[in-house]
């Protein structure tokens, strides 16, 4: 492990053999060094400016005039996602047929911080961090919602027009059931394996190469030298990052409104505490300065620490949902949806002559543009932590296991919950919540309720998303942060501060002006330049990882 010295910036140069880059650019030459009061600032000229005053502007618009936002916004998600939903499917199939042809080429022997680099992490803390940042609110949010919506919606979005379990007066259609349990799975699947997992390692792998094999800043900017040569550190440059600021913040309010509107319900539902925007206002400001105190710890204090905490609670609530649910019956339902899994990802990835509009545009072009815009954020962050891993080890971690942990995850939480819709159809919690009264932030707490000691599983429910809310805001702080000081990893404190402070008042705006589909509609819209960024990224890691092999 390269020590202090031998860091540029905080960046540790390569050991052992690697095609550095000769650049006359240093990092952090473009930026602001100055004092305001106490707090030191070391800012990149124009990334910070532009994209910080940028977020100022939108934050007092959305709240100054939120019933026009609203309607703005309203507008804006179907927009984007009836137009562009063949474009964020065919970019994400090509993301995952890239990362898969990366693991078994020789590229996959290149060694990320040089021949004779050694990983910073160990195993148990690398998934730790890689889960906590990745997936964290989403699971909690999805993992029971989804798959029991697609199981039983009467709006019309059934995945790949699956047959209904349900007639239209509420009773089950038993010979209808095993079929759209099947597909409920497999769809469910398809959103939270492969595709956003090859997302995320694109964005890292571009990140981690070109910074740690190539000496350049740990910025996006940094991945298309090979395309851009030295113009990528000028008004090029500038428009790839601050896009990639936007995207990782819009992407990041999204998360953090969904775990206040959970963590409200939960509240709600376990000790009687109103559901209210006031009241996930008032959650998110308190969470925020949670993730404020985890910023000042710092990587190794701070995110690395709540994420090994949230690993264990969330594997003590997944083992709980397993045994007292039925793991016998969960596991062949585990084995059965990878079956359906592998069978429906041809289908459900195809992006022309569909009829299921609901599905595909409602729910996969919005999870393409979420993913995409979480990118940025997830990538460098896996980046900060995948030093000295090969490109075939990396991207089977980011990409395999994942995948497989996740469908695992849908199938226990939401196999559980189509089972409780079965055995209970007219008293079910779930069902009431999902398909009578569409209530999406309850999902969770109503499949719990079926269980045993359901007030302590949902309390433990409610401090895993909270404390995934922290994690998040504050590794999404180090992230941006990175990116608007011109790749320096050191950057002063009170910038890591501005940005988390922020990011909770983004999600607070949002919130205020349209809610959920708010939320949505400014993750589709920075999402959708963002994946042209990517594509680009793609060619410039082959560029980049072809040169390494002749080191």
């Amino acid at each position: 492990m390269a020590t202090q010295d031998e860091t540029d910036m905080g960046i540790p140069l390569p050991e052992g053999a690697s095609d550095m880059i000769e650049t006359d650019y240093t990092i952090g030459q473009d930026n602001i060094e100055t004092q305001i009061g106490p707090f030191g600032l070391d800012i990149h000229n124009p990334v910070f400016l532009i994209s910080g005053l940028s977020v100022v502007i939108f934050v007092l618009y959305a709240l100054i005039a939120p019933n026009q936002a609203a309607e703005f916004f309203g507008w804006l998600r179907p927009a984007l996602t009836s137009t562009f939903d063949g474009f964020f499917l065919t970019a994400a199939n090509i993301f995952v047929i890239f990362c898969l042809l990366l693991i078994v080429s020789p590229y996959g022997s290149v060694r990320l911080g040089g021949a004779d680099a050694t990983p910073d992490y160990g195993y148990l803390g690398w998934f730790a961090m890689l889960f906590a940042a990745g997936m964290g609110i989403g699971l909690m949010f999805f993992g029971v919602l989804e798959p029991a919506y697609y199981f039983g919606t009467p709006w019309g979005d059934e995945p790949l027009g699956a047959v209904r379990p349900f007639a239209e007066d509420g009773t089950l259609i038993a010979a209808n059931v095993d079929e759209a349990k099947r597909m409920a799975l497999a769809a469910t699947s398809y959103h939270w394996a492969l595709h956003p997992w090859a997302i995320y390692a694109v964005v890292a792998l571009a990140l981690a190469l070109f910074s740690y094999n190539k000496g350049l800043p740990l910025s996006i900017r940094s991945a298309f030298y090979p395309i851009l040569g030295e113009r990528v550190w000028g008004w090029w440059g500038h428009v790839i990052d601050i896009v990639a600021v936007f995207a990782t913040l819009f992407g990041l309010a999204t998360s953090l409104g969904l775990g206040a509107q959970q963590a409200n319900a939960g509240l709600e539902f376990v000790y009687g505490i109103p559901s209210s925007v006031t009241a996930q206002v008032v959650l998110i400001v308190l969470i925020t300065l949670l993730a404020l105190i985890s910023v000042i710890r710092g990587l190794d204090g701070g995110v690395k620490v709540l994420s090994e905490i949230n690993m264990m609670l969330a594997i003590g609530l997944l083992l709980f949902v397993l045994f007292t649910a039925g793991a016998v019956g969960i596991f062949t339902d585990f084995f059965a949806t990878l079956m359906a899994y592998g069978q429906e990802i041809l289908p459900l990835s195809n992006p022309i002559g569909r009829s299921d509009d609901g599905y595909r545009e409602g729910w996969t072009a919005f999870y393409w543009a979420w993913w995409i815009s979480w990118s940025p954020f997830v990538g460098m962050f896996i980046a900060r932590v995948s030093r000295g891993r090969t490109v075939r080890e990396f991207l089977t971690c980011v990409l395999i296991i994942p995948s497989l942990v996740c469908i695992f995850w849908m199938t226990v939480f939401g196999g559980t919950a189509i089972n409780d819709m079965i055995a209970n159809v007219d008293v079910s919690a779930v069902k009431a919540n999902v398909i009578d009264s569409y209530s999406p932030e309850l999902s969770l707490f109503a499949m719990l309720e079926s269980l045993p000691l359901a007030s302590i599983t949902s309390t433990l429910g409610i401090v895993l998303v909270i404390v995934f809310f922290v994690t998040s805001s504050d590794s999404g702080s180090l992230v941006i942060d990175t990116i608007t000081a011109g790749g320096k990893i050191d950057a002063p404190v009170p910038q890591r501060v501005f940005w988390c402070t922020f990011e909770g008042l983004v999600a607070i705006a949002l919130l205020i002006g349209g809610g959920l589909g708010s939320l949505q509609a400014m993750v589709i819209s920075t999402g959708l330049p963002f994946t042209i960024v990517l594509l680009l990224m793609c060619f410039a890691i082959f560029r980049g990882l072809q040169s390494e092999l002749k080191a």
